[in-house]
């Protein structure tokens, strides 16, 4: 009853500041790429010598098709995962190199980063901005449920993502329920609705950009605040850069600041997965 009516009372109280968005309306970032400078936001991805510790693979899907992740594993079966979400680039060997050093940094901690786009990868702001309005919700839900179907009941999954992969690291370990972990999101678009976010069940450590012209300030403090109401814990860091600033290829690099969020998500991820 308590929670009924807590959520009652915030769901008037948020419904205040304006016309209800939809959730695709507000926490798909989808909605900025006809914007221009969000495209430019993002530089090319530069070619890469990756060679990889790990291998593609696939797994059933519980809308009858398949869905595929770069699986780096241990050697000895591990309960212990880490979800990699990619950006809106899709699953290229950069991301895959993330899930390299990722896996390198934990201890018996299996890596699945997946394949949001279906095998769709973008080597040019047109197609990634297409590949990244393609995307459906139920799809994306659908790959992340086969991900956690092959996983195991028994596991604990961390999730980790940077901007598309952002929001859709919040959105799976929403999904995730008691078994998520920790959720790690780099300049993602919060999930805004409170009933979405009521199953939440892992804590969130934020790491955005104060000079953000898209997730702004505003955008996180809001993200906050509702999460401070619903009782889920989470940590914010805003760091005095721009979109993007933890991507090493992208001239908004700000190595100070990319070095300490990484340092943060590895001790918040190292203790969520018992990694320390």
């Amino acid at each position: 009853m308590k929670n009924a009516l807590l959520f009652l009372i915030l769901t008037m109280l948020w419904a205040c500041g304006g016309t209800p968005e939809t959730a695709e309306q507000s926490d798909n970032m989808a909605q900025f790429t006809n914007d221009e400078s969000f495209k430019n936001a993002h530089e090319l991805p530069e070619e890469i010598d990756f060679a990889g510790k790990g291998k593609m693979i696939t797994f059933a899907t519980p809308d009858g098709q398949k869905g595929s992740a770069y699986a780096v594993q241990t050697e000895t079966p591990s309960n212990k995962y880490l979800f990699v979400i990619h950006e809106w680039y899709g699953l290229n060997d950069h991301i895959k190199q993330e899930a390299d050093r990722l896996f390198g940094e934990l201890e018996d901690v299996q890596v699945l980063a997946l394949d949001i786009y279906d095998g769709k990868v973008a080597d040019n702001r047109d197609d990634a901005s297409k590949y990244m309005q393609s995307v459906t919700e139920e799809r994306a839900n659908a790959i992340i449920q086969g991900a956690i179907t092959l996983a195991g009941t028994e596991a604990k999954v961390a999730t980790i993502g940077w901007c598309f992969g952002g929001g859709w690291s919040l959105k799976s370990s929403i999904l995730l329920g008691e078994q998520g972990a920790g959720c790690v999101m780099y300049y993602g678009m919060p999930v805004k609705e409170a009933e979405q976010l009521m199953p939440l069940q892992a804590e969130v450590l934020g790491i955005f950009a104060e000079k953000e012209k898209w997730i702004t300030p505003e955008v996180v403090n809001e993200f906050k605040t509702k999460m401070d109401a619903l009782k889920k814990p989470i940590t914010v860091h805003q760091f005095p850069a721009e979109h993007a600033f933890a991507n090493p290829s992208s001239p908004r690099y700000n190595e100070a600041a990319a070095t300490e969020a990484n340092k943060l998500a590895r001790a918040f991820l190292r203790k969520k997965l018992g990694s320390e």
